[in-house]
């Protein structure tokens, strides 16, 4: 499956500050969909080069994430539960900034 996946916010610096990565996600036999709890998975192993704790926390992102999917906000979607489709693009911004 066909996505792309963007950083900002400073989240771009744990992925060797590349923004924009166009990705090709393998989805498992019988099944045209994939879910946000498998591409943060697939993230955090394939595009994430350090600290992917600044990312992630357990098996969600961590708070101050702000996810879009086809800039809607994923928590009217469904959050982890979101089905992707093909072409999807899914932005991480982090809100959170030192002073």
């Amino acid at each position: 499956m066909q996505l792309t996946v963007e950083f900002g916010g400073g989240l771009e610096l744990l992925c060797d500050s590349v923004k924009v990565h166009n990705v090709d996600i393998d989805v498992p036999e019988g099944e045209n969909k994939l879910t946000m709890t498998r591409l943060l998975s697939w993230v955090r192993t394939n595009l994430i080069k350090e600290r992917p704790e600044m990312f992630v926390k357990g098996d969600t992102v961590r708070p101050g994430v702000l996810v879009l999917v086809n800039d809607c906000d994923w928590e009217l979607s469904g959050q982890l539960d979101t089905l992707l489709e093909e072409k999807d693009v899914v932005v991480f911004i982090s809100t959170l900034h030192g002073g």
